[in-house]
């Protein structure tokens, strides 16, 4: 399993419990409420 380093995109979604990830090679991931974080875009 490969480790990332995350940081976190501020979007008014953040309010409502959506929250968007940039690891370090510039992906960004998507972690809806209490669910895993998914990869959405490399």
């Amino acid at each position: 399993m490969p480790h990332y380093y995350f940081s976190e995109i501020w979007t008014p979604f953040k309010i409502v419990g959506i929250r968007l990830y940039r690891d370090d090679d510039m992906g960004v991931w998507i972690k809806f409420w209490n669910k895993r974080r998914r990869r959405i875009r490399t």
